[in-house]
């Protein structure tokens, strides 16, 4: 076997992976076996003298090794078939052929045929001809069987590479007559003609193919043995009885359904049987869908679109229920009544536990300056000894501050706004006068200065 990302050669050789029979795409490694016991080195009397050899389509021969040839994985052998010679491919050496010889009750007698020689590269451009002939007479074939009238699906031919013998691997639903069809074709192609009935699963391993999981078939890949698959398989998996989506390409159920076939029967256990629809005060409940491993149950009452989901537990239960004449008020769970006094009782229980609440104070924005203290939001914060009047030599600012002749405000003989009144008499009167209108002084707007009396 090869594909085409190897080069494969007509012969079937892959020439791109090294003609060791693997690749990237795994067409070159079809039904192929690892050997875990290559690397050994055994002596040459230790070694079990039967080698498995691999043919087109994946089919696999038992030969001896009589003449104790070095043989390796992938190497080309010529093998007798007891009416000629064939060409195929090492696949398997050493003690697992024993197993696999085992597994497949073949016993170590005189009827294994034996190895005969290394292919030569005349044997493999020989082989490559035979090739050549397969898909023409496949062609011509079909043709001929039409002629006929036989009801029979051809698919595949394999030449001998000897070329005095095929065989033509045929599928059909009754037993087919096809003595005058061999009369045909021996005498249209000069050979010995051999008519092999195979399955519908044989013809699609041997054709290979994509499935509908998106990666090769089964059959043609690992796939050695098939067994019969029924549709309770898919009955037990809860999956819809649809042919188009059970079937697979060879038109049979799809050899997927058995993998997980025991998993489910094992799940299946816990999951009670229910042959009458559920009964409560509010009506009787259908079952409408399983879930096997998380073990819910749905359920749907007449005249309702909602399902409802049940674990396994509450099904039994209820259906104990019914059996003894009593009917449930709803399918869930009876829970709600306890909740609101489990609920009441743990508030209360936190509320005590937790303090009262107190108020917080607020707290007064700090809006003082850095650049001094004279602003007036800051008179309720200014220096303890300017609390009323400050100190009189510094005309009621604070120690620390110097008095600036230029600033408006700090002139003691015109007063501040924001300085507090003294006890001066003269003050006194002045504040309680009638007061003057003002004038204004064009030149800087400022009041006129007027004389002190006391400096006659």
């Amino acid at each position: 076997m090869g594909c085409q990302s190897c080069s494969t050669m007509a012969c079937g050789v892959p020439t791109g992976c090294g003609s060791n029979g693997d690749c990237q795409t795994g067409g070159c490694n079809k039904l192929n076996a690892f050997d875990w016991l290559g690397d050994m080195d055994l002596p040459s009397s230790q070694r079990f003298n039967i080698i498995e050899i691999k043919f087109k389509g994946g089919r696999k021969g038992y030969f001896k090794n009589t003449h104790h040839l070095e043989t390796y994985i992938g190497d080309p052998l010529v093998v007798d078939t007891g009416n000629g010679h064939h060409i195929g491919h090492v696949s398997l050496q050493g003690d697992l052929v024993r197993l696999q010889m085992i597994k497949k009750n073949i016993e170590d007698d005189e009827s294994i045929l034996s190895i005969l020689r290394h292919a030569t590269p005349k044997d493999l451009e020989k082989l490559a001809m035979v090739k050549n002939r397969e898909i023409p007479t496949l062609y011509k074939t079909r043709e001929i069987i039409q002629d006929i009238g036989l009801e029979m699906k051809l698919s595949d031919v394999d030449f001998q590479a000897d070329n005095s013998k095929a065989t033509f691997y045929y599928s059909a639903d009754d037993r087919v007559d096809f003595r005058q069809l061999i009369k045909v074709l021996a005498s249209e192609f000069k050979i010995r003609v051999e008519m092999r009935q195979i399955s519908l699963r044989q013809e699609a391993s041997r054709l290979g193919g994509i499935g509908s999981c998106g990666r090769e078939l089964c059959c043609s890949t690992w796939l050695t043995e098939f067994k019969s698959v029924s549709t309770s398989a898919a009955r037990y998996q809860n999956l819809s009885l649809n042919p188009s989506k059970l079937s697979g390409q060879c038109g049979r159920l799809k050899c997927c359904l058995n993998y997980e076939l025991e998993t489910y029967i094992d799940a299946l256990v816990d999951i009670p049987m229910i042959d009458k629809n559920l009964r409560t005060q509010k009506g009787e409940a259908q079952l409408q869908k399983v879930d096997i491993f998380r073990k819910r149950m749905w359920f749907s009452f007449q005249g309702e679109t909602t399902w409802h989901a049940i674990s396994t537990e509450r099904v039994e239960e209820v259906s104990r229920m019914n059996a003894k004449g009593k009917f449930p008020e709803t399918l869930e769970e009876d829970i709600e009544e306890k909740a609101p006094a489990f609920q009441e009782q743990k508030l209360s229980s936190v509320l005590d536990k937790q303090p009262l609440p107190q108020k917080k104070k607020k707290k007064k924005p700090d809006n003082r300056q850095k650049s001094g203290q004279n602003n007036p939001q800051n008179k309720r914060k200014q220096h303890p000894q300017n609390k009323k009047g400050g100190n009189q030599k510094t005309g009621g600012q604070g120690p620390q501050q110097k008095a600036n002749p230029n600033k408006k405000g700090n002139n003691p003989q015109k007063g501040n706004k924001n300085q507090v009144p003294s006890n001066n008499p003269q003050n006194q009167k002045k504040k309680d006068g009638p007061k003057r209108p003002f004038k204004p002084n064009f030149k800087g707007n400022k009041r006129r200065k007027k004389p002190n009396n006391n400096d006659e």
